[in-house]
């Protein structure tokens, strides 16, 4: 191949719609168990985590709910990923070992959120801190008898510890999820999503020096936690029992002041070695030994790698 500009732009306009058609098409599933964020700075405060709205009888003038000052802050990241594409290959036309990678790069961008920020969270939520201070996943997340938060807390968990001696569980964790809401479990804050980006000059340093083009991916953003209350962890063995004492936990949080908050867990969220399980807990809708089953449909089930 002769090397002219015109011969590098069709090539990489030709790579750019190889990234961004791996890109489209790359399964992903953070949507499915967080709410995204647009971010238009390097950090974003969620101060109005904790703060429930509710409706009362007007009378008088209106009462004002301050968000609560939490200073929740999730900062953004960079990430990227790097191809170079030697000068030589392209003069003898052996470019066709680059079209694959550039696919990958495109599916490792469209996946990235799932891999990188989102999933990730849960396991991270049993060490990392939420709004209020406690990890996500805990036992003892303060719930006060005063609307206004004050008073004497009283523990709420969100959470079913079955460890050995190591304190590591003795069971494949899984998830029961309240995504009925518009405000989710989990966050993913996008500062800029995965974008395209080539260095295809002649004249280019990479080009002079190591002969070589280069091209990549860029993106921005990271995950944080939304709303305890509307995620509970389980390490017990994945019963008909266990899922109905953690659904049962969940539907009984309540708000500061004693207010049910009405959770009700819509999907459940599980490592594919647990899948089997979850489907016979809840996509069968007669028991094995006779009878209707009464977690039948309770929720949907989502099993995936990225808990494995």
């Amino acid at each position: 191949m002769i090397i002219t500009p015109q011969t590098i732009k069709t090539l990489f306009t030709n790579y750019r719609q190889e990234f961004q058609g791996a890109l489209d098409a790359a399964p992903s599933d953070w949507n499915k168990v967080a709410m995204m964020v647009p971010s238009s700075t390097r950090t974003n405060t969620y101060g109005w985590l904790g703060q429930f709205p509710q409706f009362r009888e007007w009378v008088g003038e209106r009462v004002i709910n301050d968000m609560q000052a939490q200073s929740y802050v999730i900062e953004n990241k960079t990430y990227e990923s790097t191809v170079g594409i030697a000068r030589d290959d392209m003069e003898d036309d052996n470019l066709g070992i680059y079209a694959p990678m550039v696919q990958e790069m495109g599916r490792a961008a469209g996946t990235f959120p799932d891999e990188e920020l989102i999933f990730p969270l849960f396991t991270a939520g049993f060490d990392t801190n939420c709004y209020d201070g406690k990890p996500f996943f805990s036992e003892a997340h303060p719930v006060y008898p005063n609307t206004d938060g004050t008073g004497s807390a009283t523990n709420t968990s969100n959470l079913s510890k079955n460890r050995d001696t190591n304190d590591k569980p003795k069971k494949p964790r899984w998830y029961l999820l309240d995504m009925s809401r518009a405000v989710k479990p989990f966050i993913y804050q996008r500062r800029e999503a995965p974008s395209f980006t080539q260095m295809t000059s002649l004249t280019d340093e990479a080009v002079f020096t190591s002969n070589q083009f280069r091209m990549g991916a860029r993106a921005r953003g990271n995950g944080g936690f939304g709303l305890w209350q509307l995620a509970y962890a389980s390490e017990q063995e994945l019963t008909p029992d266990n899922f109905r004492a953690a659904f049962d936990a969940m539907r009984g949080f309540k708000a500061d002041g004693g207010r049910p908050l009405g959770v009700k867990p819509t999907l459940l969220v599980c490592p594919p070695e647990l899948e089997k399980q979850a489907d016979q807990i809840l996509k069968i809708d007669t028991l094995a030994g006779g009878g209707g089953n009464p977690n039948y449909q309770k929720a949907d089930v989502l099993s995936t790698v990225w808990l494995a």
